[in-house]
């Protein structure tokens, strides 16, 4: 999700250059900052009875500030976005097959993207060598089928708890806490409430519609904090955990990054071959989708030209279409909701040291596929990865850790996002016979889009618009 703003100006009239105001160089810049900022830090070394410098004090509040304003729009993201994308099954109420096809390929090709997360955080060891001490807010122990399973059920509309600790003999603190899960739960309810209510939920669906727009701008707000954000996060880590965090990040990023390639250029092009539809042709017709979600790092952002490929280049019916690639915008994660969090638990719970068993990495699996709605769409995958953590009960500080590096990372995770929300669309759409072959086999000679000039192309389209209501034709 990215705006374009005019470079601010010198005092003398003259522009900026653009690596000084664009948002990738200022997170590399940040990062220097916060690895220098941490290293002084650390060889200042403690003060009193080893109580840290003002510096890692600062380099500190500054990155718990960050994610708090993070942890903030959690809720309402969570809760608005999962209404959104129930609310959008409305536009195909007489086409259920489709949209159960739709979901269905949603779940199999995420359910693949997780186990191929699982296998790398396993094999590749991201962050066996840090050997760090877990927070002293950790109260120990992993996540079970029986915590998941109670944690479902709702304790009230917030999935609001409460907990409170003993400072001293007089003094006692508490702290309200939301669990992810349960407010996924309630807006999974409600949002199949306003389904079944039909039109007098309309009002409700456009408040929840509007809403969800809001919070997507103020977390974009929040993000673009991010430079600011990583100087405290990766300055507080070197500062606190040593030289070895900076070599850990990195073999965690070499995983995810292996992790989306496998997926990409392994996992898709077997799926597309195995329903008889050519590699190179996908390849070359989602690319322009693919390359720009990698820019944006947006699902969202890049959700016009993403179902524009798919209708023109891919020969998706436009009626099908209209259906399944927003709705793969919002829900269809591999990348952010599923590789990510999956290598992302497992590094968390071995930079601290702490034993994950075979039904954490079940539970892994469950929340990836379940809990894809969650992202939003929107930059970044923190929801998911606080969602993740929290179910499995480890460290929410590893959540801090790993948003130091997110923005090199998401490139390469909204890319497979993107690429995933094409492919669905066009092996559903080949299953019932509403893709048009023709187009889809065009030659496009470097041309970005294919002719769609070809009749077949109208009359495929009108084959599905029986089974389509014309309210989503329209979209």
């Amino acid at each position: 999700m990215t705006t374009q703003t005019p470079s601010p100006k010198t005092s003398a009239g003259r522009r900026l250059p653009r690596w000084m105001t664009a948002f990738g160089p200022q997170i590399i810049i940040a990062l220097i900052a916060g690895l220098l900022l941490g290293l002084l830090a650390k060889n200042m070394g403690t003060v009193g009875d080893g109580e840290p410098n003002w510096l890692t004090t600062t380099l500190n509040t500054i990155g718990t500030s960050y994610v708090s304003l993070l942890k903030a729009a959690v809720v309402p993201l969570i809760f608005t976005a999962v209404v959104s994308s129930i609310a959008n099954l409305r536009e195909v109420s007489n086409a259920a097959r489709l949209a159960w096809q739709t979901l269905l390929w949603f779940a199999i090709t995420a359910l693949i993207a997780v186990v191929i997360g699982i296998l790398l955080g396993v094999i590749m060891q991201p962050g066996a060598n840090a050997d760090a001490e877990p927070p002293a807010e950790y109260a120990g122990g992993t996540g079970s089928w029986m915590g998941f399973l109670t944690g479902l059920i709702p304790a009230n509309f917030l999935g609001l708890t409460a907990s409170s600790t003993a400072v001293d003999p007089e003094t006692v603190t508490t702290a309200l806490n939301f669990n992810v899960l349960q407010v996924l739960v309630v807006a999974i309810a409600v949002g199949i409430a306003a389904l079944k209510v039909g039109k007098p939920a309309a009002p409700f669906l456009a408040l929840n519609a509007s809403a969800l727009a809001v919070i997507q701008k103020v977390l974009w707000w929040i993000i673009r904090l991010a430079p600011l954000g990583t100087v405290g996060l990766i300055g507080r880590a070197v500062a606190t955990y040593g030289w070895d965090t900076i070599g850990s990040l990195g073999m965690f990023a070499i995983a995810i990054y292996v992790g989306l390639a496998i997926v990409l250029f392994v996992v898709y092009p077997v799926l597309i071959r195995s329903h008889g539809l050519s590699i190179r042709q996908w390849f070359s017709g989602a690319w322009p989708a693919i390359q720009l979600a990698f820019v944006s790092r947006s699902s969202v952002g890049t959700l016009p030209l993403t179902q524009r490929v798919t209708e023109r280049n891919l020969g998706v019916s436009r009626a099908y279409a209209s259906f399944a690639v927003p709705l793969g915008a919002t829900t269809k994660m591999d990348g952010c909701a599923s590789i990510y969090p999956a290598v992302s638990a497992i590094f968390v719970a071995q930079f601290f040291g702490i034993d994950l068993g075979f039904t954490d990495y079940l539970l892994i699996a469950l929340v990836s596929v379940l809990g894809s709605a969650a992202t939003a769409g929107t930059t970044g995958a923190v929801v998911m990865l606080t969602l993740t953590l929290s179910t499995l009960g480890l460290p929410l500080a590893g959540v801090g850790l790993l948003l130091a590096i997110d923005p090199i990372l998401d490139m390469g995770r909204t890319a497979v996002n993107v690429a995933g929300q094409t492919v669905v669309p066009a092996i559903v759409a080949k299953r019932n016979g509403l893709l048009d072959a023709d187009m889809y086999n065009a030659k496009r000679n470097g041309d970005p889009f294919a002719d769609d000039s070809d009749e077949t192309a109208d009359e495929v389209t009108d084959a599905v618009e029986a089974s389509v209501p014309a309210s989503a034709q329209a979209r």
